[in-house]
């Protein structure tokens, strides 16, 4: 038996892999995030053990796949979107690396770009963006991000984390030379029934997202500017605000 790396996909449970799909149905135990949907929770045998890493910290989590894997059971790590997309997929695959225990690592979709086309916004449109920069809105350690290097980088840019820190993202990238006038969007709980996504110049952006809810991107870029018109056509997601 091996240890499952699984990505859930960005938040409907609809968007997991079939292959993801297919492990969480046969495992024996479930090891899954705070923010994977209960109804992917509930799709894990009746007989299997369901554990919830919420309260565990990062080498805690390490250990316990290590001491499950080494007992010969089926274990399915559940993360959000993809296992290594800002999911710490990658630390947990050295610490099963290094112990020896056999392990797959099955892709999620995104967040990255399902919440954003959710939102009838395309991270990549021929004339607008030919490049998309990943980033947490949280630099090394909890410090800023690097605002100098994603102003520098063109195309578009996806923030994750960034809800509580929205204003001085704003100004952090304005004063690294972005326009205060870049059309930038904040999309909440994104491909959820209830999701919520606001649009605004960037110097307008934290005041136009005040009360969303996390979890939640920040896109910043002239992609943003395609997402009335697609979303008037009735081609994202329902539950679009």
């Amino acid at each position: 038996m091996t240890v499952a790396l699984v990505g859930a996909g960005p938040g409907d449970p609809g968007l997991i892999t079939v292959r993801g799909l297919e492990l969480l149905r046969s495992c024996d135990v479930l090891v899954f995030d705070r923010l994977v949907s209960d109804d992917l929770v509930e799709e894990a045998p009746p007989e299997a053990v369901r554990m919830s890493r919420e309260l565990l910290d990062q080498s805690e989590i390490n250990d316990l796949l290590v001491g499950l894997g080494r007992s010969g059971l089926a274990v399915v790590r559940l993360k959000g979107g993809d296992p290594f997309v800002f999911g710490r997929g990658g630390e947990e695959a050295l610490a099963l690396s290094a112990a020896g225990v056999p392990f797959e690592v099955v892709p999620g979709v995104s967040a990255l770009a399902a919440v954003p086309g959710a939102a009838g916004i395309p991270v990549t449109h021929r004339g607008l963006a030919q490049s998309v920069t990943l980033a947490t809105a949280h630099g090394e350690d909890g410090g800023k991000p690097d605002y100098e290097a994603l102003a520098r980088s063109g195309g578009t840019l996806v923030l994750f984390m960034g809800l509580g820190r929205l204003g001085e993202l704003a100004a952090g990238l304005i004063a690294a030379g972005l326009a205060p006038a870049i059309p930038s969007a904040v999309i909440s709980r994104g491909t959820l029934a209830d999701q919520k996504a606001v649009t605004a110049p960037l110097d307008e952006i934290a005041k136009a997202a005040a009360g969303l809810r996390s979890p939640a991107l920040l896109v910043v870029g002239e992609v943003v500017s395609l997402s009335e018109a697609l979303r008037s056509a009735g081609a994202v997601l329902a539950g679009t605000g």
